[in-house]
This record gives structure tokens, sequence and C-alpha cells, in this order.
């Protein structure tokens, strides 16, 4: 801190003595940075957010397994079959029926958890207008997509009954890597304004980055989330010729400079590291191993319960709650395998950051900003950490950033 303070005097005397120019910030990037005490408003809104993350994991289960067990999926799947023009005809209507029956039975859920308790922490800035608007266009795109996956899988099911699970899982990969192209292209512009950045020097900034980086053809985009959140985010996105990093503007309100050009490095470790092709093959390990279990016990499940379900074979479109609720006990397993790939690959981007800007000090203190602006809990518990965390704590980030000393390069 004595170094720190120094400096800083030395960079003011100098600034007078140049008649007044702007002085040039001088920051001791060796500095460590305390990972400070959440604020009770934090650690209230981590121990909700637990609670309810319980919540949906019983939810996401239950509520597929009523639908089922009632007959109301046999009941939809009656009347999607009126269409009269084939099972995949059936299936397309079967699909967004399914989905708009459980998001008005969902609606009290999602809107207490995306509307009302955001707003009672703070962390939100929508209209009800805006957040009813952007359900209803999720829940189309839901529809698109799922009657895509839907279409597929039920006609694997029809042409390779024994197999079908593995070609499901490899046809997960073209299909995924296809969304990661679209994605930025055709869905996010559905809900939020992306444009190039404001600040023109900053974007060279990072442009020069990311030549040091080695990353040809970088686009950096700028997205209005104030519109939405007061929480601070960027992330990478986009496949090929759709690769992108996006900046909330929320983040560039509140972090500074040489903190933003960190938080870039990190998102470019991710191109550079190669971490888009790993995730889509990691999802595709994911999906093979949900889909031979849902193999493995549909079957026991319909024979013993065929009155219930009102269907003897899992090709029926009425098995779609089986199908959900089966890779929803699947994900109970496989999520903490997903989530500790993931916190990996954070963590190597986090070190390709340090290491491509040696901005140890610039690091701790973006993340000590993101702590404070998302209510973050630095040292969350296991469980959060087992089966929710995707990154590293911010307390750990913290703590690599001020222990994490890469060679000198010459």
């Amino acid at each position: 801190m004595a170094r720190l303070l120094v400096a800083c005097a030395l960079v003011l005397a100098a600034g007078a003595a140049r008649g007044g120019e702007p002085p040039v910030v001088v920051v001791d990037e060796s500095t460590p940075v305390a990972v400070p005490e959440p604020s009770e408003k934090a650690m209230a809104f981590y121990r909700s957010g637990m609670w309810l993350w319980a919540f949906n994991r019983v939810w996401a289960i239950a509520l597929p397994t009523v639908i089922l067990f009632s007959g109301a999926s046999a009941r939809l799947r009656d009347f999607a079959a009126r269409v009269r023009w084939g099972w995949p005809a059936t299936v397309a209507v079967y699909v967004p029926l399914y989905l708009l029956l459980t998001a008005l039975v969902s609606l009290p859920i999602n809107f207490y958890q995306g509307f009302v308790r955001l707003h009672a922490y703070g962390l939100s800035n929508q209209t009800l207008g805006k957040w009813a608007g952007d359900h209803v266009k999720a829940l189309g795109v839901d529809a698109v997509v799922g009657v895509l996956i839907a279409g597929g899988l039920y006609a694997l099911l029809r042409r390779a009954p024994r197999r079908w699970w593995l070609y499901m899982a490899l046809g997960s990969i073209p299909f995924l890597l296809a969304g990661a192209f679209l994605k930025p292209i055709w869905v996010d512009p559905l809900f939020n304004d992306f444009g190039p950045m404001k600040d023109e020097a900053l974007e060279r900034s990072i442009l020069e980055l990311a030549d040091r980086a080695g990353i040809e053809g970088s686009r950096v985009f700028e997205v209005d989330k104030s519109i939405d959140t007061k929480a601070v985010n960027a992330y990478v996105t986009g496949f090929l010729g759709s690769k992108r990093i996006v900046l909330w503007d929320t983040l560039l309100e509140r972090l500074d400079e040489r903190e933003v050009l960190f938080v870039m490095a990190h998102e470019m470790g991710h191109y550079v590291l190669g971490h888009v092709v790993r995730s889509i093959l990691l999802s595709f390990v994911v999906t093979l191993a949900g889909l031979y279990f849902v193999h493995r016990t549909a079957g026991g499940l319909i024979a013993r319960f065929r009155g219930r379900f009102e269907f003897d074979e899992l090709k029926d479109a009425a098995s779609v709650p089986l199908f959900l609720m089966l890779l929803q006990i699947g994900a109970l397993f496989l999520m903490p395998v997903a989530m500790a790939y993931s916190r990996h690959q954070e963590h190597e981007a986090d070190r390709f950051a340090i290491e491509l800007t040696r901005m140890n000090r610039s690091g701790a203190s973006a993340f000590v900003k993101l702590q404070e602006a998302n209510l973050s809990n630095p040292r969350p518990g296991w469980v959060y950490r087992v089966f929710r965390a995707s990154h590293p704590s911010l307390g750990d980030r913290i703590d690599f950033c001020n222990s994490h000393r890469p060679p000198a390069t010459e």
C-alpha cells in the first residue's frame, strides 16, 4: 500500500509540473486485493437462492411426473393427433402444447424468481411489460427448438429402437454447433440491443489485446442490459463467423479500463484455449449418458405403469414428460461433472488473462466489483460449489490473482 501511495504522489506531482495536464494513472499490479466480506443483503440473496435452487430441482422432476401419471400427457397427445398427418404432425403440435401447459403452471414461480425477487434485492431494472415480452419470446424460441429436437428423437426411436440414444447424442454435435453459430445472430437480438462499443478508444485497446492474444477478426459488442438488470457480466458466444465477445453496458459503467481489459483477456482465453469446441464435446458426453439412462430405465417404467401413462411404447409422443423426468433425475448425477469441467475452463481462462495482461491487481479488483454488483457470496458452501457453480468462487479467483505470478517475459 505504501508503494502505491508513493507512486500516486509522484504521478500527481509530475502532472502539476506539466502545467495541469491529466496525470497518467499508475497501478502497482503486484499489490494484493483482499476478499471483501459479503453484505447481509448478499448473504440473504445467497441463502434464499439455495432454497430456490433446491425447489427448482424438485419442481423440474415433479411437474413432468404429475403430467405423466395423471394422464394429462395422453390427453395432449390425443388432441395433437387430431391433425391426422401422421406422427410428425402429432409431435409438432404436442410439443408447443406441452410447453405452453408447463409455462402456465410455472408462471407464478417464474414471475417471483425472475421479477419480484430480483426487484426486491435491487438487481433488476426490468419493467413488467419487458419481462412478460421476453417470457413470451423465450417460449416461442423453446417451442421451435423443442419441435426440432423432438422430431429427430422420435424419428430415431422408430428407425433405430436399440441405438436411438447413441445416434441422438451424435446428432447433438452438429445441432449444438449450428445453435452456437445462429444464437448470437437470430436469438440474442430478440431480447436486447447489440451494437458496437460506444467508447472507441477502449474498443481499440481491446482489439490490440486481441491481436496480442493471436485472435484474428475479433468483434466486440456492447449490449444494452441496463434495461433489464443492475448486475454486470461479459461473455463469449458464437462459432466461426458469428463468434464475438459481448460486454454488458452495466459492466462498462462499473469497471475501469484496466479491469475491462482483464475481463476481455479472460474471454479471449476461451477462444484461444478452444473452450467452445471442448464444451460442445462435453455436452455430447453428458447427453450420451443421460439418453442412455433413459434407454435403460424407461422401458421398465412403461411396462409397470402403462395403464397410468396410457401409452406402451417410448416412441409415443405422450412420452415427452417421461423423457424430461428421467433426464432431470440423471442430471442430478451428471451436472456435478459438467460443472467441475466448466470451473476448470474458467480457471484456465483466468490464468490466460493474468499471463497475457500481467494485471493481477486489476483482475482481482474486477472480481471484487462483480461480487458487489451481483450480490455474490465469495465463499459459497460445498452444495453450491458442486452442483451450481460453473465458475470458481470469486474468493478463489481473487486469491489466484493475488498469488499467481507468471514468469517474466524477455
